[in-house]
């Protein structure tokens, strides 16, 4: 179906490919092994339990090149690379995932803006789950891959005819969170749910925690953060927020050009400082 060869559909309850993917309600694409956790936990947990919708996530990279230490310190690539796609696959079990995809580019490539080949696989995943919502990266993000990831996400959905096309495209927090939009201009994803469940979601990636980087801690107390710091005048609605940025409008229009229209949402939240400050000169 791909054409990395060593690409591979894991599907945690068993079942054949062809009846996974079609169940797919909520789709993430996402750059690196535990970014689906960390950004698109709001459609895990909303198909969690369910038998009507199911989650899906695609990682499109293959690992390599991760910072490592302690335990992992002396890890080879390769070995690396083993070692991050078997805590996605646990990951996917203990979210009870419909499928996880693993697409196994090189960073090299995703960045390759003339490299079609990631564009052609995300048209035929794409097409094998016609999801009504996809998570990806947001443009804002300051890490080239997820942006890079996020922009062959659009112009794989530009591919499809617009009535197989998803309902809603959200760019979300990774490498810069998006608490800098217009309130007007984000989604609020409330994760407060099962937090127990982001936990050990986030806790399986030891390769990444022990290796130095502790997401775990980081992306639970960002949301924290957000529930708290998102009203000034009024008690938390919610325990954890994630925000993301609406990207459905570059699937409606595919006129509109993705640097366009980040800078469009750029420029409203420097109209919304320079007014709050004249406000009160």
């Amino acid at each position: 179906m791909f054409q990395i060869n060593t690409s591979e559909i894991f599907i945690p309850d068993a079942i054949s490919v062809e009846k996974a993917l079609v169940r797919i309600t909520h789709l993430a694409i996402a750059a690196h092994q535990d970014d689906i956790e960390i950004m698109a936990f709001q459609g895990i947990v909303d198909c969690f339990g369910k038998v009507d919708e199911w989650f899906a996530g695609v990682t499109v990279t293959n690992g390599s090149g991760s910072p490592r230490d302690d335990l992992y310190a002396n890890t080879t690539d390769e070995d690396m690379q083993k070692i991050r796609r078997t805590e996605q696959k646990k990951a996917a079990y203990m979210g009870e995932y419909g499928a996880q995809v693993f697409l196994d580019y090189g960073s090299a490539i995703v960045k390759d803006g003339k490299n079609m080949q990631l564009v052609e696989d995300l048209v035929a995943l794409l097409q094998a789950t016609r999801p009504r919502v996809i998570y990806t990266h947001n443009l804002a993000d300051k890490h080239d891959t997820h942006v890079a990831v996020a922009l062959r996400t659009i112009s794989a959905i530009r591919q499809i005819p617009k009535d197989m096309r998803p309902e809603r495209v959200i760019g979300c927090e990774v490498w810069r969170d998006q608490d800098w939009l217009c309130d007007s201009d984000k989604v609020v994803m409330d994760v407060s749910r099962h937090e127990n469940l982001a936990t050990a979601l986030l806790g399986v990636y030891d390769s990444q925690i022990c290796g130095g980087k502790r997401y775990d801690l980081a992306t639970l107390g960002r949301r924290h953060a957000h529930a708290t710091f998102f009203a000034s005048h009024g008690v938390d609605d919610a325990s954890a927020l994630s925000f993301g940025c609406d990207l459905t409008p570059l699937i409606k229009d595919d006129r509109l050009e993705p640097s366009t229209y980040i800078d469009s949402l750029i420029n409203n939240f420097s109209i919304e400082v320079q007014e709050r400050i004249k406000k009160v000169e």
